[in-house]
């Protein structure tokens, strides 16, 4: 494994794994703050508007200073604003930290991705999806690491202190051998936002399909199982566990399927799989069918974003920063506005019935992946 691979793999392991330390501590942070849960969901929407509105800039931007400059760059602004959660004065500067926090997050991910697209035309063969599943190892990582500071009772500034100073020492390694992409010739009246051309339109709505599904589970799989599904307590969690453990394995072996199958053929499929997945919850209500649906659908949103970057990465009209940049605009804008509107589908008639538009919509993903040309 070549150190530009290693490298950028770190960086998508430190991403998911700050982010999940963090979110472990979300109860905390209510406390400190004495905050709801609807308050706390309007602090974390600042920063998913932070990234929106940071993500279609940050294509411009790297044909300005290059994906490397940009990725070290935020990865670091990331990482240092991360442990000033706690000692924010009040809940508006909590959310403008935020807004700031999503600004380099949105960043970063494009950056980070911009890097891995280079990283796999180096290679020659897919290997996109092994990137996304070391954000996915980076969150159980996090998760894990959340749940040990929490049970040794560590204070939130010295937790998120320790994990940053680790996550910094893993990103000056990485920043030596991050692939040295030069900047383009700089053209006179060069926008610096693009919204999506048409090429991008129907990968950006795949991307949007997929990840307003990856949103709903984050955030409503857990109601599902105790209100629907009828699960103790204990056991609600478990369907969310068993999602990101199915998006971790299907990325794990992404890179293999679409060598053999190609993109167009593992996208169907995909969208297939999510599916049947999403039938499954609904239709069988048990708790341990509802997990197993919950699995499935992981299985099947696994690599399709992953496929979505690399595709718009590799467009031959657009540099890969800008093709990146207009997909995950479009997609990320799934998983901002999609967790409430399954939430207002829900307070108007079920959860049930609001998962079913999630369903449609996976219907509508494998749609648009029969259509891909490649």
């Amino acid at each position: 494994m070549t150190p530009p691979r290693i490298a950028v793999k770190l960086i998508f392991f430190i991403n998911g794994f700050v982010h999940a330390n963090l979110a472990a501590r979300f109860p905390r942070v209510q406390e400190i703050f004495s905050i709801d849960n609807g308050t706390l969901g309007f602090v974390l929407l600042s920063s998913s508007l932070g990234a929106l509105i940071a993500m279609p800039f940050t294509g411009w931007l790297i044909i300005q200073k290059g994906s490397r400059k940009i990725g070290i760059v935020s990865v670091f602004a990331y990482c240092i604003f991360v442990p000033l959660v706690p000692i924010m004065p009040d809940i508006v500067s909590l959310s403008i930290l935020f807004f700031v926090m999503g600004l380099t997050a949105g960043m970063l991910d494009v950056s980070m991705n911009s890097q891995a697209v280079m990283v796999e035309q180096q290679h020659g063969k897919p290997i996109m999806t092994s990137f996304h599943a070391l954000f996915s190892i980076g969150m159980v990582a996090g998760a894990v690491c959340g749940a040990l500071f929490i049970k040794l009772n560590t204070t939130l500034f010295a937790h998120l202190s320790i994990i940053i100073a680790v996550s910094i020492a893993g990103a000056i390694w990485a920043r030596y051998n991050l692939i040295h992409d030069k900047p383009a010739e700089k053209k006179m009246g060069e926008p610096a936002f693009r919204l999506p051309n048409t090429a991008m339109v129907s990968i950006g709505v795949i991307a949007f399909c997929c990840m307003l599904g990856e949103g709903a589970m984050a955030d409503w799989s857990t109601n599902y199982m105790e209100n629907i599904a009828h699960a103790s307590k204990a056991l609600a969690p478990i369907g969310l566990s068993a999602f990101a453990l199915a998006m971790t394995v299907g990325r794990i072996f992404g890179d293999s399927a679409r060598a053999r199958f190609g993109d167009r053929k593992l996208m169907m499929a995909c969208g297939l799989i999510a599916t049947m997945g999403m039938a499954i919850t609904m239709i069988f209500i048990h708790p341990y069918a509802v997990i197993f649906g919950f699995f499935i659908t992981g299985i099947g949103l696994s690599s399709i974003v992953p496929i979505a970057y690399s595709i718009a990465g590799n467009t031959k009209d657009l540099p890969a920063g800008v093709g990146l940049a207009m997909v995950t605009t479009v997609g990320y804008a799934g998983f901002l506005f999609g967790p409430p509107l399954i939430g207002l589908i829900a307070n108007w008639q079920s959860l049930r019935i609001a998962l079913g538009l999630v369903a449609f919509l996976f219907v509508v993903m494998m749609l648009l992946s029969a259509r891909y040309k490649s």
